[in-house]
């Protein structure tokens, strides 16, 4: 059988959500039994998101074999079995510098480089190459049509239709339909605009996906259908949800998967989306009520930021039938405020990745709280660096405990390996896709993973300083997970304290609704248990202080106030 093809393209603005609608048809079609594969074309210069601000770019998504990627691809993975590698995500940087490239090697043979056919034919290689073996390859295109930088990618998909036939390549464009509440009415005439723009370029829409609150009534759809050249019965709702793993079951209740798959000719009877009816239950009604989690860090004002962290949070949730509430606490604030009000009744505490020096004060103050007051911690990548610096300060007695990615002066306890000291060039240069780390026996890291060794996905330039192991474990600081090849620390946990687990890898890369990463598993439930505990103790006192007379209960708080 062909490999049949989906290019999904977006109108009317930016995050409209076209990676959770690409993840969730290639949900629909890999539940059918299709072998299907997904693509992200992203049209800015950069060669990878690496260098980019995670204000501007949100998370960097990291896969196996250490490319760093956009991150709709931690969505792809999310809602598939599919494992991504560094050919799934091309960047209009990478294309421009492969054809760069050739034509300095003389590949192109004395002729005169252009946009049309060398850039497209690159950009169309790129999809095959990746397409490879596949029933279907599902391909996003980035950015919003209309834009100058997505063109190059558009020609080249336009080109495809006719490279590949039209039975086996289909079009599905997102747009946007807003209620405007002052006048009650569903607005038609941005998505109007937005599939005449395509329709410029070439391309006519197979399928419309109309991202809106609700759904879309026959008299909606019908006027989309006429005004866009397009069949009533694919102007398909995508409508907001409470959460992200309805999507598919949104999609499924409309037929999406069905009429793709009748385009395409493919043969794949449907065997129905139980698994993720129940996910979405259990989301809708955990039985063990809610927790409160911080997320520490200092890109909190844009929480895409930590996609793949509150994510997984809500895949250990769902594995603990709870629901968690995040509160993101602004790491730079919390320099300069009162740490017991912004973090007391919180059921556990995680500081996810992060670089630079701005705001580390404030996460270390949060990691010294959740160490003395027994809260559950859970430190990621300069989670665990930080909890290394906070114990070595206030623990072992180095005052000036740092890293040397923040001072150049100090105890650096966390510092450079010896071959990124060599390093010159920022992107890609970093400790980057899975790495192994061996598990030591009897060690809270052991006993969550229930196993003794894991492979991890790495995204950092600093390790922990081995000159500082003797002092660290001789305190009471554990390191519980190794990578014995390259002799460096992975997993640091504090002995005696209920749940303080920190690692040097990023395992919210791995974590998916079925699979919820055991990491995330074992500290949604030791901030449950925290939760439990504490409602115990206000229990016990609120009955002691009821039984007070009306006089002692004054003294009583008289001498708490103080």
């Amino acid at each position: 059988m062909k490999t049949k093809y989906i290019f999904v393209s977006g109108g009317v603005l930016s995050s409209v959500g076209k990676g959770l609608a690409s993840a969730a048809m290639a949900a629909l079609l890999e539940s059918r039994g299709l072998k299907v594969t997904l693509m992200k074309m992203d049209p800015y210069l950069n060669v990878d998101p690496g260098t980019m601000n995670p204000f501007q770019h949100g998370e960097v998504f990291v896969t196996e074999d250490g490319a760093e990627t956009d991150l709709d691809l931690g969505h792809y993975e999310r809602f598939t079995s599919i494992n991504l590698k560094r050919e799934n995500s091309v960047s209009a940087g990478q294309v421009y510098e492969t054809v760069i490239a050739k034509e300095r090697r003389g590949e192109y043979l004395g002729g005169t480089v252009q946009v049309i056919p060398h850039i497209t034919d690159e950009i169309k290689d790129r999809v095959k190459k990746v397409a490879k073996g596949k029933d279907v390859c599902i391909v996003e295109i980035g950015g919003t049509v209309g834009d100058i930088e997505s063109l190059p990618f558009l020609e080249a998909i336009r080109q495809f239709r006719f490279d590949m036939g039209e039975e086996n390549v289909i079009f599905i464009h997102l747009t946007l339909v807003p209620y405007l509440g002052m006048s009650g009415e569903l607005k038609t005439k941005p998505t109007q605009h937005s599939v005449q723009k395509l329709r410029e370029i070439g391309i006519q829409p197979d399928f419309l996906l109309c991202r809106t609150d609700r759904i879309l009534p026959p008299d909606i759809r019908s006027k989309i259908a006429l005004f866009c050249n397009i069949k009533a019965e694919n102007v398909i709702t995508a409508k907001d949800v409470s959460n992200i793993y309805e999507v598919p079951l949104v999609f499924y209740e409309q037929g999406l998967d069905e009429k793709i798959c009748e385009r395409l000719k493919l043969k794949a009877k449907s065997k129905g989306l139980s698994k993720w009816a129940k996910i979405s239950e259990t989301l809708a009604s955990p039985k063990n009520g809610t927790v409160e989690i911080g997320i520490v860090g200092k890109y909190v004002d844009l929480t895409e930021s930590y996609k793949s962290v509150s994510e997984a949070i809500g895949h250990g949730a769902i594995a603990n039938q709870v629901k968690v509430h995040l509160k993101y606490i602004d790491s730079e604030k919390l320099e300069n405020s009162d740490v017991e009000s912004e973090l007391s009744g919180l059921s556990g505490i995680l500081v996810p990745g992060g670089f630079g020096n701005r705001g580390v004060e404030g996460k270390i103050k949060a990691i010294e709280y959740a160490r003395k007051h027994n809260i559950p911690y859970f430190g990621i990548c300069i989670g665990l660096q930080l909890a290394v610096i906070e114990f070595a300060r206030h623990v072992c007695g180095l005052t000036k405990a740092t890293s040397r990615e923040f001072s150049n002066t100090g105890e650096f306890v966390i510092d450079l390996m010896e071959e990124q000291r060599k390093v010159e060039r920022i992107g890609g240069s970093m400790r980057l896709g899975a790495y192994q780390c061996k598990l030591t026996p009897k060690t809270l890291a052991y006993e969550t993973y229930g196993s003794s060794e894991v492979r991890e996905r790495h995204r950092h330039r600093y390790e922990v300083n081995n000159h500082y192991r003797k002092i660290l474990s001789e305190h009471g600081l554990v390191f519980s997970g190794l990578n014995s090849e390259l002799d460096l620390i992975e997993m640091v946990e504090i002995k005696g304290h209920p749940w303080f687990l920190t690692c040097q890898f990023h395992p919210e890369f791995k974590s998916k609704p079925f699979e919820p990463h055991p990491l995330f598993v074992g500290f949604v439930r030791a901030s449950l248990k925290n939760r439990m505990q504490l409602k115990k103790s206000d229990k016990k006192t609120s009955a002691k202080s009821s039984s007070l007379s009306p006089s002692k209960q004054t003294r009583n708080r008289s001498v708490e106030y103080r």
